[in-house]
């Protein structure tokens, strides 16, 4: 059971993020971190002056109602149409018709530019860079080059095609055509190729001799897209008849200009659109006057023809008052419809002021009913001619009316004013809207520390090195000593010399320490061991196998113990570099092979207690020599003579020569370094010398760091430098 919830907890433990862990692991990684921040905030600032500015200019625009303006007598249909919707003027501004205008009138779709160098043109053609005068480099843009063309006419087969215009100094130029075709001009002058229907005329011209400038007439509808892409069009508020234009440039001359020609090119089609509107209410209008007055004359002629048959004059005083109280109510009806209108638009039916207007207009209605009822009690005679004087004066007022409307629309249609008018006239600061310094710089230098931060942690994660004894201990091996890292020490010794010995410079170092500790833990260890003799050896070159062991040699023969250090490595052998012993002086090889006596090989070092073996001279076949059965012998005899022999070994996966010793010594211990030996590499070694039948003693993990173990994750026992000796008292 405790070890079911041991598991569990476990398990558990492994879900959690450990922010202190990941804390650490990016501690360790600040350098790294830090670089790749600073990478970014390059990368932001090359972006940033590589970058053309962009202008902005702004203006407002005001959609007026035409209410009234269009209007028709009372009794016909509404010609006017609804007020304009602000969608909808948003997308008229936006047409071709209206862009298209704008492009005309400031010819938008010539485009004329010095050639930018590849990558950094913009930076080139605005910063004063020193460059060498070569000759692939003078076509480029640099700061003071300028171009403006009078007049561009191509053939239509040539939009969108470059134009290359050469600048050979003092106003000439040579322009290469799309078809090959050169041609020379001047500054001012015009050039022309009649057969194929192209003209250019230059302006202006800035920039020395072999700059290259580029010319190009866009295509209609290439020039528009590119317009209404920087245009931006926004109504100001809910139904509020307001809209902000905005439009993005390179230069806030430009961005103006351009903004202005649309503002002007919309009021000009609005204004022609209200005129076109009135042009044709007039001839509706005036198409309905023929049959208008065609109704009152016949109006008049039944009315005269009727009293002349019946030899009547006039309505009599009765008939005439009934006429005008029934004018009077039916106009009034007329007013109230229109009011009732309004009010219904601010209460409802139940409202006290929407039912007293209901109310009146009952009454008048009524009224008019009794009215007309009285009509009817007149003679017949008398109703007749009230009813021809009523056609009669309808007629007239409808003719009247659209007599005032033709005039009114004549009037509108010569004053040509639309309903849109400018609020705000467009303007374009001098401080560019992008790109936006400081947020591309705040991001670059993120998105830095985020990658940064990523490559850290997925290294840490990802690398699977020996972060630690518990990674030892984990594959059966018993860690003897962790070795704090000793930076003198571990360089790498090919081409050098002489080496230094940390155990006589710095004997204080934690790295000594640690080999005193080691030296105890073999003392102890190698108790029931049939002889004194130790090989270090490791998975791989590099892991301070030959630092190590001639540092323990040093300390062990401090100690009192007699030790003879032998350089096992016949391949690259480095022993002798930290005794200073020539290289042709003989070794361990002479020996095995019967060359020299063992007294004539061994080296009495200035350490006392302390002999060496160095390799000698390197062999041909030093696998062959370590198979003899000479060097079992070799070793009985050091053992019988030493108190420890330490044996430093080539690598196990590189060659087969650690086998051959194991088999003949006490112990074999396996040197692993921190954050680099792989623990595949261990499991490696292992196995290749338990196949052989050698069983590893131990190991030890070396050149530990304790801030990059955290870092790691990783945990092991070390000396620390708060429990270090002291000089002095």
């Amino acid at each position: 059971m405790t070890e079911q919830l041991q598991t569990q907890s476990d398990a558990n433990r492994d879900d959690e993020i450990d922010l202190v862990d990941l804390f650490a692991r990016l501690w360790a990684g600040k350098i790294r971190i830090m670089a790749f921040v600073f990478f970014g905030a390059l990368v932001g600032l090359f972006y940033i002056f590589n970058t053309p500015p962009i202008y902005q200019a702004d203006g407002l625009l005001q959609l007026e109602e035409k209410a009234g303006q269009l209007g028709l007598p009372e009794g016909l249909a509404d010609l006017s149409g609804d007020s304009p919707r602000a969608v909808t003027e948003i997308e008229i501004i936006r047409s071709r018709m209206v862009v298209g205008r704008a492009i005309s009138r400031l010819n938008l779709d010539w485009d004329a530019k010095p050639l930018p160098a590849p990558l950094i043109g913009h930076l080139l053609a605005t910063q004063d860079i020193p460059l060498p005068q070569w000759d692939f480099l003078t076509r480029f843009a640099r700061p003071g080059d300028a171009i403006r063309l009078d007049l561009l006419d191509v053939p239509p087969a040539w939009l969108g095609e470059e134009i290359y215009l050469t600048s050979e100094g003092q106003g000439r130029f040579v322009l290469t055509l799309p078809n090959g075709q050169e041609l020379r001009g001047q500054v001012g002058e015009p050039v022309f190729a009649e057969e194929i229907g192209f003209t250019v005329r230059v302006g202006t011209l800035e920039g020395e001799a072999g700059r290259i400038f580029v010319l190009e007439q866009l295509p209609e509808l290439e020039a528009i897209e590119r317009v209404t892409d920087n245009l931006s069009i926004s109504e100001q508020g809910r139904n509020s008849g307001i809209l902000r234009m905005t439009f993005e440039s390179g230069s806030p001359e430009t961005a103006r200009r351009t903004l202005d020609a649309i503002a002007q090119a919309y009021l000009s089609q609005n204004a022609d659109r209200s005129a076109a509107e009135a042009e044709s209410s007039l001839a509706f209008v005036e198409s309905q006057m023929p049959a208008a007055r065609e109704a009152v004359q016949e109006a008049e002629v039944a009315l005269t023809s009727f009293r002349e048959a019946q030899e009547t004059i006039s309505l009599g005083a009765e008939g005439e008052a009934l006429l005008t109280q029934i004018r009077a109510l039916e106009a009034e009806l007329i007013d109230l419809a229109g009011l009732e209108e309004e009010v219904a638009e601010r209460y409802t039916p139940n409202h006290p002021e929407y039912r007293r207007l209901l109310a009146n207009r009952a009454r008048i209605e009524e009224r008019l009913v009794a009215l007309r009822e009285e009509v009817r009690a007149l003679p017949a005679t008398q109703r007749e001619v009230l009813t021809l004087t009523q056609d009669l004066e309808l007629a007239r007022e409808v003719f009247v009316q659209l007599r005032n409307r033709a005039q009114e629309l004549r009037v509108l249609r010569a004053s040509n004013i639309g309903n849109v008018r400018i609020v705000d006239t467009a303007r374009a600061p001098q401080e560019p809207v992008a790109p936006r310094k400081a947020i591309i710089l705040a991001l670059s230098s993120l998105l830095g520390l985020l990658v940064g931060a990523g490559t850290v942690l997925a290294r840490s994660y990802l690398r699977k090195t020996v972060d630690g004894s518990q990674d030892l201990e984990a594959m059966g091996l018993p860690v003897f000593a962790t070795l704090n890292r000793q930076s003198s020490g571990l360089k790498s010794a090919k081409g050098r010399k002489s080496l230094p010995l940390v155990a006589l410079d710095t004997p204080q170092d934690l790295f000594v320490e640690g080999l005193r500790s080691l030296r105890t833990g073999l003392h102890f260890g190698m108790l029931d061991a049939q002889t004194r003799s130790v090989v270090f050896t490791g998975p791989a070159p590099g892991v301070g196998k030959s630092f190590i062991s001639a540092n323990l040699a040093v300390v062990a023969a401090q100690s009192g113990q007699k030790v003879c250090l032998v350089d096992a490595d016949m391949r690259r052998g480095q022993q002798r570099k930290y005794f200073d012993i020539p290289r042709t002086h003989p070794g361990l090889a002479e020996v095995l092979s019967g060359e020299v006596d063992l007294s004539s090989a061994l080296i009495t070092t200035e350490v006392k207690n302390l002999t060496v073996l160095s390799s000698g001279p390197f062999p041909p076949n030093p696998s062959e020599l370590l198979m003899r059965e000479d060097l079992s012998n070799l070793i009985k005899t050091l053992d019988g003579d030493f108190d420890l022999i330490i044996i430093d070994a080539p690598p196990v996966l590189a060659v087969t020569d650690p086998v051959v010793l194991g088999r003949a010594v006490g112990a074999v211990i396996a040197v692993t370094r921190f954050g680099q030996t792989h623990p595949g590499e261990v499991m490696a070694m292992k196995k290749t010398l338990e196949n052989a039948g050698v069983k590893l003693s131990g190991a030890i993990l070396n050149d530990f760091d304790p801030k990059s173990a955290r870092a790691r994750g990783g945990y092991a026992y070390a000396y620390n430098a708060r429990y270090s000796y002291k000089s002095g008292d």
